[in-house]
């Protein structure tokens, strides 16, 4: 820092006029800019102006630490059982006036409440994290293989994602929680491995670039480390499938359809009916395979009819406009994707031998 002025002395009255005296306010320039304040001063003597005389004051901007993360959608992630790569996604913010590069990992609760007020009670296998590469906001596998965070501009965001497998047993409205936690570190080379790690200046200030860490206190850390925490969840929404089997004596050679009983000749009709219940995730993909019993016979002429209805108070099924096949002894067929709280059925006859 440099100034001068000179001390003068006269008989007549020196008017003084300063300019560019009000102090710089920094906040958002970038680390290591020069500030550099001037001063002019006018004066006279014995009503005659005299040469200025001049000032400069010159500071460097010291580094302010400072981020976020945040989770991108503020609802839980909805998953089935055996689900892998479920994803869930946060947005980190470089708020400090540096580029840096960011460390990102994630954890996972041990019970508790989860972020969206569910009860963790179990944890998602292969826990990973990965860096948005293409910029997108949706995890490619096999392009978003960045395990860190790289050279973020200032005030610029990323999105991470944390993907993991979701266990085959877990049930509807189990809940798992994570954390991710992004630690801040230098920057300024791009390409290679993750910064070295911050440290926070100390003593008076000076000269040079100093470092002040300017965090708040996250999900699971501390203010002023460096690093930012924030919470999400997975919430199972699993099928609760039930497999109705029964059968129905349409008519016999001696009674007809009137009051027919299960004697040999009798033609037999089968109902398989599926249900979900009420508030579970809808069903799907839903395979039927009924190996048939000795002593029956398949009904060609009526065949095998998918996506019925059951009526489970009459105990009662109706055929459907799907159709299924029969071979090698098996009745096969698929059903329509079942939402909670509805139904299926698949329909085929066989006569008594």
């Amino acid at each position: 820092m440099t100034s001068k002025l000179k001390l003068l002395v006269a008989t007549s009255v020196i008017p003084l006029a300063v300019l560019g005296a009000n102090p710089a306010y920094a906040e958002g320039t970038t680390a290591g800019t020069d500030i550099q304040n001037d001063v002019t001063v006018s004066y006279s003597v014995g009503g005659v102006a005299q040469t200025d005389e001049t000032a400069s004051d010159t500071f460097k901007v010291d580094r302010k630490i400072n981020l976020t993360v945040a989770e991108t959608d503020g609802i839980t992630t909805d998953v089935a059982p055996g689900e892998t790569g479920a994803v869930t996604t946060f947005t980190v913010t470089n708020t400090s006036n540096e580029v840096l590069d960011f460390n990102v990992s994630a954890s996972q609760l041990a019970g508790g409440t989860a972020e969206h007020g569910g009860t963790d009670n179990f944890d998602i296998t292969g826990l990973q994290v990965f860096v948005d590469s293409n910029g997108n906001g949706v995890y490619d596998p096999g392009t978003d293989t960045a395990t860190f965070i790289d050279e973020l501009a200032e005030d610029a965001s990323i999105a991470v994602f944390v993907v993991g497998d979701i266990p085959g047993a877990q049930v509807t409205d189990d809940v798992a929680g994570v954390v991710l936690t992004a630690t801040a570190r230098e920057g300024g080379t791009a390409g290679g491995a993750v910064g070295a790690a911050l440290t926070e200046s100390a003593g008076a200030n000076t000269t040079g670039v100093e470092t002040v860490f300017a965090d708040g206190a996250g999900e699971t850390d501390g203010a002023r480390d460096a690093a930012f925490s924030a919470g999400d969840d997975y919430t199972v929404a699993a099928a609760d499938l039930a497999v109705v089997k029964f059968s129905t004596v349409i008519s016999d050679p001696i009674n007809g359809t009137t009051n027919p009983k299960a004697i040999p000749g009798a033609v037999i009709e089968y109902c398989i009916a599926v249900t979900n219940a009420p508030g579970s995730a809808t069903a799907t993909g839903i395979s039927i395979s009924d190996t048939l019993p000795a002593n029956i016979t398949y009904d060609a002429g009526f065949g095998v009819t998918t996506n019925g209805t059951y009526d489970n108070v009459a105990g009662t099924c109706s055929a459907g406009a799907g159709t299924g096949t029969f071979s090698g002894g098996v009745v096969s067929g698929t059903l329509n994707d079942i939402a909670g709280g509805g139904n299926s059925a698949l329909v085929f006859r066989a006569t008594v031998d």
